[in-house]
Order: C-alpha cells, then sequence, then structure tokens
C-alpha cells in the first residue's frame, strides 16, 4: 500500500473501510453509467457531521426516497486517498434520514468526504454526491476555536431572503471554527412561521413558509417538518458541510417550557393535549435530524463528553430530558434536573479529565430567573427560583455539583449556554452568594441565531452570579428582529501553546462585543 496515499488514515480505519468495501463489491458497477440528474436520488438538505471522537465523525444526509446511504471520505482535495463506506438504509422510517461514523482518521487530520444515495428501486441509480468536510481532533497541543448560539426560527422570524436568510450562521462559518455547539431550541415545533412580520420600525420581516410550519407541531410529520424547514437556509446548509455540529435541545424542540407530565387542556392550539405523547414525537424528529450518536443501551441520550486534543474536553449535558415537573422550586429536599444518572455521569468524567480546560455546555443559565409562567412570575423553568437564598429544589442538585468540583480541586470549569436571547457574560463569586462552597467561575451567554431578541432577565443571588457584560434590546422592547441587531453568537479561541482561553461575544457582522481573556489555573 502506498504509505504516501494513506498517510491521515490509521491502519485501523483502512481495516474498517476494508470491510465496507466487501460490501461495494456487491453494488453493480454500472451505477456510475447515469441517466440525468433530475432521474437521480436527491439529497435536498445537504451534509453535516456531528458527535466527533477522535479519529473521526459522524456523518449525516437525508434522501428524497429509499435509498442506501454511501460514503466516500479522503485527507486530500483530489480524493486520491479515498475509501469507500456502505452506509444503512434510508427509508421512511426515518424520514430518509441516514448517519454513518468515519472512523480510523489520524489526530489532527482534515477529512473531505461525499455522500451519495443508491435507489433502492433499481439498484443502479446513483445521486450526485455532496460534499463536506471536517477536522479530526488534535493529539497535539495547537490552537483551537469553537462557536455557539441557540434559537432557530423562534417568534415568527424564520428564513427571509430579503436579508439573506438566516446568515448568522455564514458569520459563525467564516470564522473557519473546529466545530460549532448549538445550545438548544434548534426549532421553534411552537411557533408558527408567518409570510410577514411587521417590524417596530415600520419595515417588514418576510418569511419563506411552508405547511409543516404553518402551525404548531403535533404529529411526527410536522416535527419533522421544522427541521426540513430549516435546512432549506442554504447559511445553514453551508455551515453543516464545513464543520462538526454538537447539538442540543431545550424546550421548543417539543413546545414551550414543557416536561413530561404536563398537559395542556387550555391551549387551544392543540388538539393533542398529552405533552408525554408531543415529546416522543418531538424526541424523534430531534434525533433524526440531527447528527448524534445512538447510545444502544439508551437511544435517546443526548449527554456525552467530547475531547479536542489536550486543552478541551467539552460536555454536552441535558438539561430537559429529566427534569421533574415545573413547579415552585422551592422544596427543601433535592429535585430533578440533569437527573441522578446524568449528575454521577457528569461528575466522573469532569473528575476524570485530564485537559486544560472543562467546558459544560448548558441548554439553559444557571442563575438567571426563568418563570414557567412568565406573566405571574410563578414557577421555574430553568434552575434558580428568584429567592435569592440557600439553595432549594432544583438548585440543590446544582450546588452538589459545584461543591463536587471544588471537593475534587477540578480547574478551570467554563460554563456556556443560551435560551434567554440575548448575549451576557456571568462571574459566579461564592463571596457575593448565599451558597459558597464552589470555586468561581464564569458563564457565557449566547444567542439568538435567528429568533425575536429578549431580556434582560433577573439574576437569582443563591450562587452569586454578577453580570460582568451583556446586550440586550431597548428598554421596553421585546422579541427584537435579527435585523433589529439582535443575532448574535460566541466564538471560543484556546492558545495551543499557552492554554489561555479567550471568549468573545459577536453579531451578524462578527463585530466583538465584547471579549473575555481566562488564563488557565494550574495546581
Amino acid at each position: 500500500m502506498n504509505s504516501r496515499k494513506t498517510s491521515g488514515l490509521r491502519r485501523r480505519g483502512l481495516l474498517q473501510v476494508g470491510a465496507g468495501g466487501a460490501l461495494a463489491a456487491a453494488i453493480p458497477s454500472r451505477i456510475f453509467a447515469q441517466t440525468s440528474d433530475k432521474m437521480r436520488p436527491q439529497l435536498p438538505f445537504g451534509v453535516q457531521t456531528g458527535d466527533f471522537t477522535d479519529d473521526g465523525a459522524l456523518v449525516w444526509a437525508a434522501a428524497d426516497r429509499p435509498a442506501r446511504m454511501m460514503v466516500e471520505y479522503a485527507t486530500t482535495e483530489s480524493f486520491t486517498d479515498a475509501r469507500r463506506l456502505i452506509g444503512p438504509y434510508a427509508l421512511d422510517a426515518t424520514d430518509y434520514t441516514a448517519r454513518l461514523a468515519i472512523t480510523g482518521v489520524a489526530p489532527g487530520q482534515t477529512v473531505v468526504y461525499r455522500v451519495s444515495f443508491l435507489d433502492l428501486r433499481d439498484y443502479t441509480t446513483l445521486s450526485v454526491p455532496v460534499t463536506g468536510r471536517f477536522r479530526v481532533p488534535p493529539a497535539d497541543r495547537r490552537d483551537v476555536s469553537f462557536v455557539w448560539t441557540g434559537d432557530t426560527a423562534g417568534q415568527g422570524y424564520g428564513i427571509n431572503p430579503d436579508w439573506g436568510g438566516m446568515k448568522l450562521y455564514e458569520t459563525m462559518r467564516r470564522t473557519a471554527p473546529d466545530f460549532m455547539v448549538h445550545s438548544g431550541d434548534t426549532i421553534y415545533a411552537d411557533g408558527p412561521i408567518p409570510a410577514e412580520v411587521k417590524l417596530s420600525d415600520g419595515t417588514v420581516w418576510r418569511n419563506v413558509i411552508t405547511e409543516e410550519k404553518s402551525k404548531v407541531a403535533e404529529t411526527l410529520k410536522e416535527y419533522r417538518g421544522n427541521y426540513r424547514y430549516n435546512l432549506m437556509d442554504e447559511n445553514i446548509r453551508r455551515m453543516n458541510a464545513e464543520m462538526p455540529v454538537l447539538a442540543q435541545w431545550d424546550d421548543h424542540e417539543v413546545r414551550n417550557n414543557w416536561f413530561h407530565a404536563q398537559r395542556i387542556a387550555d391551549d387551544k392550539r392543540y388538539t393533542e393535549k398529552s405533552v408525554g405523547l408531543l415529546a416522543a414525537r418531538g424526541t424523534r424528529a430531534f434525533l433524526e435530524y440531527n447528527p448524534i450518536r445512538f447510545d444502544a443501551d439508551n437511544p435517546q441520550r443526548i449527554y456525552r463528553r467530547f475531547g479536542h486534543g489536550p486543552h478541551l474536553d467539552l460536555f454536552r449535558i441535558d438539561m430537559r430530558s429529566y427534569r421533574d415537573a415545573n413547579d415552585e422550586n422551592r422544596q427543601t429536599t433535592r429535585t430533578d434536573y440533569l437527573g441522578p444518572t446524568q449528575v454521577d455521569w457528569l461528575k466522573a468524567a469532569l473528575k476524570a479529565s485530564t485537559a486544560t480546560w472543562k467546558v459544560i455546555a448548558a441548554d439553559m443559565p444557571i442563575g438567571l430567573v426563568v418563570w414557567h409562567d412568565a406573566a405571574r412570575k410563578w414557577g421555574s423553568e430553568a434552575l434558580a427560583n428568584g429567592d435569592n437564598g440557600a439553595p432549594l429544589g432544583r438548585e440543590l442538585e446544582v450546588a452538589d455539583l459545584l461543591a463536587f468540583i471544588k471537593r475534587e480541586a477540578i480547574r478551570n470549569v467554563v460554563w456556556i449556554t443560551a435560551d434567554v436571547h440575548y448575549c451576557a457574560t456571568h462571574v459566579y463569586d461564592p463571596n457575593k452568594a448565599a451558597f459558597q462552597d464552589f470555586r468561581p467561575f464564569y458563564e457565557f451567554v449566547s444567542g439568538p441565531v435567528n429568533a425575536g431578541g429578549f431580556g434582560p432577565n433577573e439574576l437569582d443571588g443563591t450562587f452569586g452570579p454578577q453580570v460582568v457584560f451583556q446586550k440586550v434590546p431597548p428598554a421596553g422592547q421585546v422579541s427584537v428582529a435579527p435585523s433589529q441587531g439582535m443575532a448574535f453568537f460566541a466564538h471560543v479561541q484556546i492558545d495551543g501553546r499557552t492554554g489561555a482561553m479567550t471568549v468573545t461575544h459577536r453579531d451578524v457582522d462578527n463585530t466583538v462585543l465584547h471579549k473575555t481573556e481566562l488564563v488557565p489555573e494550574t495546581a
């Protein structure tokens, strides 16, 4: 074997691809003699990668008919060292979505790949391939960067061609990060998209509209249609093709402020009143349309650790799936929020981490009060209960986690999140907190990427959060449009030589709104 051609691929990967090659022998060679492009299977939503490992990433695509996924990948633009994988079937049971893991690639290597679908009706017609790329995490101390944001297509702000579509995605792509984190509310299943939204300055936001986005999602088809709508945007498809996306979920993947036992008898928009059933459909659509690895023992598991070289471990957690009901949240006994299994996993993973920085990607903030009923200021949708005192209810679970981090001397823990539709930097100071058994830490809030702007939310003093920076709409304005300056993302750069972390809040023009420079603490 020519070592120069395969220098970016580990031997283990070649053996795995070789097994795929055996399957390829059963694919007739005449599939490459095609008819017109219109007759071929189509990939209407492009390609994307996610849930990367230290030797590869998960590739996702969708076909427009029953087909079989096929992936070629290489470490050269010319594909001279290409290897071929024969993937799973894309059938109506998964809305013709499919995924396949690329593994066995050398650390730090850029991988180019192309996805095709073979039509199962004749087993000879192959789609035009769609190309993407990603970088495998490095093993050495080189620079690492990533971006994050949240909240896509909320408050009636969908794909506006007059504004350039969901163009903050293009801004993020141009920063050329190693990966992107979507911190939840990847869709607004409870937010129909109208043809027009009249803005406060007299202008009109005009949307692309579809049938599935004309009402709240109730059926599996309608939930899937929310993801298909977002993937109609060329900015999203272009970004997806150039970097892995680590997807989280929050409430709007099902409906606003949902929990499993909730019933919605008074919401006339819904004919289905069981939130548990809506959640089952919303969960399935979320897992189908995002490049998330399936755990055989827990197929709906979202929380995982992602290592990216010696300097970074990112922990994607799930604040939605295991929570108790959204109630007053002032019990003197511990109430589930992450749930005991996830908390135990997170503790063990943080303790085992040797990375310089441990970044916890949360789908909701810690110290910002998010009411379940905003009008009455009642109940907790997030963690904080608004009483500023000792931990109660859900707060007890996080207090236990923070105390563990201090007790085990786990250094350089940073939290990132979205959800509240404005950007902010908070520092949590035990000297200003009601609960003081924790190490000081930063929390960075970003978003929305393409939704209405709100804020600011009030701070709960239990864990001593202090505002370092925030950008919110002008006083008295709510649901401010992305085109009116309320679209944000955050960018993280870790210096490979020193390990220093720089976090910047940015807008749609990539203007740096605020910068925080963090020097890693050593033993």
